[in-house]
This record gives structure tokens, C-alpha cells and sequence, in this order.
């Protein structure tokens, strides 16, 4: 086996996040879903787009936040997502490259337009989201760079982009180019919700011994397993996956791999600003110390405080070097 050129090569959703503030009035007269998530269409995007005040972009999508934050701990990444050829592609694509991850998925011309989660933020700091997936719907087989699958040590894919049909066909392909070379595959169930739709796949993949590493949340591994006791859902899967990492929130995380159990307590925050990004940075961080073959409780411990960090502040990517944070923790 040829020594890889990458860490990690990650299949996802190409998101920009919008952020605007905007008076509560606003939130009613658009009959917004206060505080919540709402999928929108194009036509609603248009309209909910048109209707914001000045907006700062940020680059979002699960894996992609990922890549972010193993870049920042020094691994090499690649990065495989469908934009449209408009400005948010754009503002996605500079990005990701500023990240130091590389991204050559050329962009989609015409309709839908790039990926985007339309964020509303009213006086209270309260965060009402209406996420568009458009673009990144439509990842196609062909856009595979399968010489970049084959040299990367891990191949992580994202649940969230297994709901449409053309990027599950994709990710199913990059999972036989990668396994064919000899490469480790990382899956993140992404929501309960997709695991309803596609629980049947993603337990098959489990059963064929397809998936190398596993990361789910206590509530995705109560949907994957039928189990509601934690440790019940553990014994489930423990001996269907080389590595399994569960993720509790508050409570930390818990790692199993080759027979050896491991367990963190989340990092002490000061404050939480803003969760969202925390399962993508623990994985970055767990990832970081998994391709260098550190202890699976030193792997934990790395993803706990990726995480401390990401939600300690607005936004799913890391604002610090986290390598330098890591390294006065624990290096």
C-alpha cells in the first residue's frame, strides 16, 4: 500500500451559512419558525434571502466543518462537495482552499443554487435557521476524484448526504474505491432523522463491514439500534465495528475498539455560546489522533476539547489554533 497523501477525504453537504440580525417583527411578519430548523425550497430561499438586512457568510455542512478543524490540528485533508457556480460557491469554495484543504469538485452551472443555511438573530442572540440544501443535493458519481480516495488514510462521509438519491450513489462508489485500496472508512450518522429514513442502509453497511469507524450521538444510536439504554445500544454494535464513538453531550464520550473501552467527561466551558458544530469537531478532533495511532482515550480527549472549543463561540469552525490548545492540554 502506497504511503497516503491525505489524513482524511471527506464527502459532504457544501453549505454557506447567512447571518443576519433582524428585528422580532421580522420573524412574524415571514412566518419564521422561531428559535427552530426549517428545510426551505428555492422559491422560499429566494424570498427569505431578498428579505435579510447586511449578512455575514460562513462556510458551513457537517464534514466540511470537520475538515476545518483537522487542518487546524495539521492533518491534510481533501474535500469533496457539489456548489453551484454562483457567488455563494464562491464564498464556500475560497473557504475551504483558505483552510489549507484541498477542493477541485467542480461547481454545478444553473439551477438550484449553492447550498445555504438562511440564519435569522434577533435582539436575544436566539438563532431562527431555514436551511436550503440546493446544490449539494446534486453530487454526482462523476465528480469523484477516486486517485484522491485511494491516497487518503480515511475516507468520512456524512449522513446528512445519503438522503438524496445521486450523492448516496456517489459516497457508495467512494466506498468501494476506498476499501479496494485498503483504506479505512469513517461514517457520521449526521440526525436521527435521516437514520429513520435510511436506518436499513446504514445497518447493512454495518453488517457487510463496510464502515471502520462509526461516530453517533446518544439519541442516533437509540434510532440505529432500537435500544433506549445507552449501554444497551453499545453492546449492539460494539463487536460489528472496529471503532465506535458515542457522544454524550454534557456527559462526554465513550470509545470502543479491538476490545478496549474508553471514556472522557466533556471539557468544562465557561460559557456555551452556541452548540452547533460540536459533533463535527469532536470527530475532527478524535480523527486528528486516530491517524497517528494515539491511545483511543487520547483520541477522546482530543475531540472533547475541539469541541469545548467550537461551542464556546458563534459558528461550527474553530476560531483558535487548535493544535496549539490541544498541545497545552494534552501534547
Amino acid at each position: 500500500m502506497s504511503e497516503p497523501r491525505y489524513d482524511v477525504i471527506a464527502i459532504g453537504n457544501a453549505i454557506v451559512d447567512v447571518i443576519a440580525s433582524c428585528e422580532d417583527d421580522l420573524i412574524e411578519e415571514l412566518g419564521l419558525n422561531r428559535g427552530g430548523m426549517t428545510l426551505v425550497d428555492t422559491e422560499r430561499a429566494t424570498e427569505l434571502y431578498d428579505a435579510m438586512g447586511p449578512a455575514r457568510e460562513i462556510s458551513g455542512g457537517s464534514a466540511a466543518n470537520t475538515l476545518a478543524g483537522l487542518a487546524s490540528l495539521g492533518a491534510q485533508c481533501a474535500f469533496i462537495g457539489q456548489v453551484a457556480d454562483d457567488q455563494l460557491g464562491e464564498v464556500f469554495a475560497h473557504d475551504i482552499r483558505a483552510a489549507g484543504i484541498d477542493f477541485d469538485t467542480e461547481a454545478r452551472e444553473g439551477e438550484p443554487p449553492t447550498g445555504r443555511c438562511l440564519i435569522f438573530v434577533t435582539p436575544d442572540g436566539e438563532r431562527t435557521m431555514n436551511t436550503f440544501l440546493g446544490a449539494s443535493q446534486f453530487l454526482p458519481e462523476a465528480a469523484l476524484t477516486e486517485e484522491a480516495i485511494r491516497s487518503a488514510s480515511i475516507l468520512y462521509l456524512e449522513g446528512y448526504l445519503w438522503d438524496p438519491e445521486e450523492p448516496r450513489g456517489a459516497m457508495r462508489r467512494a466506498i468501494s474505491v476506498a476499501r479496494g485500496a485498503g483504506r479505512k472508512v469513517a461514517f457520521t450518522a449526521s440526525e436521527s432523522f435521516v437514520i429513520d429514513r435510511h436506518g436499513d442502509d446504514f445497518r447493512a453497511l454495518i453488517e457487510e463491514g463496510m464502515i471502520d469507524i462509526l461516530f453517533v450521538n446518544e439519541g442516533e444510536l437509540a434510532t440505529l439500534t432500537g435500544e433506549t439504554e445507552f449501554e444497551d445500544g453499545i453492546a449492539a454494535l460494539k463487536d460489528k465495528l472496529p471503532v465506535l464513538v458515542a457522544t454524550r453531550g454534557p456527559n462526554g464520550a465513550v470509545a470502543l475498539a479491538g476490545g478496549e473501552r474508553a471514556e472522557v467527561a466533556a471539557e468544562p466551558v465557561a460559557k456555551v455560546v452556541d452548540t452547533t458544530g460540536a459533533g463535527d469537531q469532536f470527530a475532527a478532533g478524535f480523527l486528528s489522533g486516530h491517524v497517528k495511532g494515539e491511545p483511543l482515550e487520547r483520541c477522546l480527549r482530543r475531540g472533547a476539547l475541539a469541541a469545548a472549543e467550537v461551542i464556546a463561540h458563534y459558528g461550527p469552525r474553530p476560531e483558535t489554533d487548535l493544535a496549539q490548545l490541544i498541545a497545552g492540554k494534552i501534547d
